[in-house]
């Protein structure tokens, strides 16, 4: 019982990252300006769908597990670093802010994927999907990264 319940809040934690990042990569998609930010305001907005789909198969696998899908008056912001930059030329802080909101959803699946070891292994699979494609975004904003940084 008391592993379900830790499992459930991991759950809870992922589904709030997912759906902050989904709210941020919009924003961002959106207000990036100038012929440098069109490759990542494209990036953006083609991961958005993926990442609210993340959002909605955790919503599912916390009800599906006994838990209840929280509301938005349960939410709170902490993608500090993906908060959309006051400067809407600043590709750099965009990139940056991707690849750390990236590196804690990986943080957060790890953790997931331990939690469930030997408990519950569909949640675990899930987690290790999802693991997978957040991986994945990570190293594309990382080749952003390279590229930008030079100039």
């Amino acid at each position: 019982m008391k592993k379900n319940k830790a499992i459930i809040a991991a759950l809870e934690d992922a589904y709030w990252k997912e759906l902050e990042t989904v709210q941020n990569y919009i924003a961002n998609s959106v207000n990036l300006d100038g012929i440098r930010a069109e490759e990542i305001k494209a990036a953006l907005a083609a991961d958005v769908a993926e990442e609210l789909g993340h959002a909605q198969q955790l919503a599912k696998r916390i009800k599906v597990v006994g838990g209840r899908v929280p509301g938005s008056f349960e939410f709170e912001a902490r993608q500090k670093q993906l908060q959309p930059p006051r400067d809407t030329t600043d590709v750099l802080a965009v990139i940056r802010g991707v690849i750390a909101a990236e590196e804690d959803a990986i943080e957060g699946y790890n953790k997931l994927i331990k939690l469930c070891d030997g408990v519950d292994y569909v949640t675990q699979d899930l987690a290790i999907t999802l693991l997978g494609d957040e991986e994945g975004h990570r190293e594309l904003f990382h080749s952003f990264l390279k590229e930008y940084a030079k100039k």
